[in-house]
């Protein structure tokens, strides 16, 4: 389990430092890949709900450390997709081929209304036309363009428990 958080750990990192430097600045028809929400629900559907939530917690709060914005609004944000992400994970099969597109799908789009609605709570100025209206789909897109090799990424470095006691079982058995 600590050679998970380890892994787990070092590619969130990479993608926090990926996200802040490079993807930030990206800009494709309104719309702005979100290189650690990706990261983070591959990590989540991979590992289930609790390390999703901590994992999400840990790279929000580092993320949010790292532009000097509001303390914990990423962190916040990032728990929760985490959490919801790794319960999915834990009550369908992560073994289907449609279960990260549909959770990156489903969480980019929860994560922009949330955000939204935290900024209109903390009184920031938040366009929701340009969010909601004219960002929202091509940020769906350029999130659905990285799930696949992030997932595949994530999925080599942190393969599901139950293949690891397959792998088990042969050994013990041979």
């Amino acid at each position: 389990m600590s050679a998970d958080v380890v892994k787990a750990g070092g590619v969130l990192f990479l993608a926090v430092v990926l996200q802040l430097s490079i993807m930030s600045n990206i800009d494709v028809l309104g719309g702005h890949p979100n290189l650690l929400l990706v990261t983070l629900v591959s990590v989540a559907l991979l590992r289930g709900a609790i390390f999703g939530a901590v994992a999400g917690f840990s790279a929000g709060l580092l993320a949010d450390t790292g532009v000097f914005g509001t303390l914990g609004f990423t962190a916040l944000l990032l728990t929760l997709a985490g959490y919801w992400t790794g319960r999915y994970g834990e009550t369908t099969g992560r073994d289907r081929v449609h279960a990260p597109l549909r959770s990156i799908a489903a969480i980019t789009i929860l994560y922009q209304f949330v955000a939204l609605t935290l900024h209109f709570m903390l009184g920031d100025s938040a366009p929701a036309r340009a969010v909601l209206l004219e960002g929202l789909f091509p940020t769906v897109l350029l999130n659905l363009l990285l799930t696949v090799p992030v997932y595949g990424i994530c999925k080599r470095l942190l393969p599901p428990p139950e293949w690891r006691e397959r792998a088990r079982e042969v050994r013990l058995l041979g």
